[in-house]
């Protein structure tokens, strides 16, 4: 029996894609897939230019659905009407979302089908943003995004890498089998497992400065600490997120801080405590300059000394707090991985850390990650997988021990 046929339909999650005109449009087939893979029923709209990349054909195929693509459509109003499709889906994931469409959805336009189903339906409303990096970072396009977000849009991506153009950089529509996921956990029973609960979570690198346009920094992308805080959520808790310097966009539902500097992100870390649980994502620098040069530093001799003074550890201050939350904090380690790890563990007073390796070729910067989770008597392999996915595991661990530290 297939995922959506008449005979379990009932039991299903209704998911509306939305396909418009970008070429990741070539992408929206296996995304259709995943979600029945995952116990979907799916239907597709197409916008008009949606249809130049792929067919509908394709797209009836793997949904076992006929594609709509008209507002005024007299066969498709006889059967399930636009108002009728609006109120049947209970999620609607519109990927690619191009800047265009993103444009007349900010706009409250109803010029097609797919946006009038936008606006006269009360489903949660999920974004996959595919376009060139250039565009990505258009201020148009970011105010649009903001809006969207702000009346409850959930984005999804964009994630960086090599595009259709030839160029790289953040504005790749992120994979289908993650938006998927995503989607779908959402969903899932336990969405209040941490309902009531406040947490804060540090992502990304710090930058330490030298002089005007130098600094001292790390290739912490943040992904990791992002998709953490957006498991958080979808549990149930309330999330504020300090980020350091990165080029990713939080959900509408995530408060954001943004810093800089280690000494910004521990005030920012301090000025939201007490909480009920703090999560250190975040590659902290362990050093800054011991001075800032108000020029930049011109070059003189074969060689420079540079003083470093230590900067806050965080975590380790977080831990130590009268009014304490529940602390993870992260071991990102080259080599001894394992021991490196426990040995944080019990130096800063952690309740959990969970160690990864990271190199030139994995870790940092990356869409995929491989984490195991430390407690004084206790390990959790959460093996290898994308971000998003090891955020959802990560947090059931996190709900478990809080849990089971309640029950003694």
């Amino acid at each position: 029996m297939s995922p959506s046929s008449p005979e379990n339909a009932d039991t299903l999650r209704r998911v509306l894609v939305g396909v418009s005109a970008g070429i990741a449009a070539y992408k929206t087939p296996e995304l259709v897939r995943r979600l029945r893979e995952r116990g979907c029923e799916v239907r597709v709209v197409m916008t008009r230019g949606g249809k130049e990349f792929i067919t509908p054909l394709t797209l009836q195929a793997v949904s076992g659905h006929r594609v709509h693509e008209t507002l005024l459509d007299a066969e498709a109003e006889a059967g399930m009407g636009h108002i009728e499709l609006a109120r049947w889906a209970e999620d609607i994931v519109i990927a690619p979302a191009t800047a265009d469409l993103l444009a007349r959805l900010s706009a409250g336009m109803a010029d097609d089908l797919l946006t009038t189903l936008v606006l006269a339906s009360r489903a949660r409303l999920w974004l996959a943003p595919a376009m060139n990096h250039v565009m990505w970072d258009h201020p148009a396009v970011r105010r649009n995004v903001e809006t969207l977000k702000q009346r409850g849009a959930t984005l999804l991506g964009p994630d960086s890498g090599s595009q259709a153009c030839g160029e790289e950089g953040y504005g790749r529509m992120l994979a289908p089998d993650e938006i998927a996921s995503a989607v779908v956990m959402a969903s899932v029973a336990g969405s209040d497992r941490l309902k009531g609960k406040r947490f804060v979570v540090t992502a990304g690198p710090t930058h330490e400065a030298l002089d005007p346009v130098r600094f001292i920094g790390n290739r912490s992308s943040g992904k990791m600490g992002f998709a953490v805080a957006e498991a958080l959520v979808d549990a149930g808790a309330e999330v504020t997120l300090i980020a350091g310097p990165v080029h990713l966009s939080a959900r509408g539902d995530i408060q954001r801080i943004d810093v800089k500097t280690a000494a910004q992100m521990r005030d920012a870390v301090m000025d939201q405590m007490p909480a009920d649980g703090f999560v250190s994502v975040a590659a902290v620098a362990d050093y800054r300059p011991a001075s800032r040069s108000a020029q930049k530093i011109k070059r003189s001799g074969d060689s420079m000394a540079l003083e470093l003074v230590p900067n806050p550890d965080i975590v380790r201050e977080v831990a130590g707090l009268d009014v304490r939350p529940f602390v993870v904090g992260f071991a990102a380690e080259t080599g001894n991985v394992g021991e490196n790890a426990r040995g944080k563990l019990a130096a800063k007073n952690l309740d959990l850390i969970a160690a990864n390796r990271v190199g030139d070729d994995c870790g940092f910067d990356a869409c995929e990650n491989s984490l195991v989770v430390y407690s004084s008597d206790q390990e959790w392999d959460l093996g290898s997988a994308s971000k998003r996915e090891l955020g959802q595991k990560l947090v059931d661990v996190i709900v478990e021990q809080m849990q089971s530290r309640q029950r003694r």
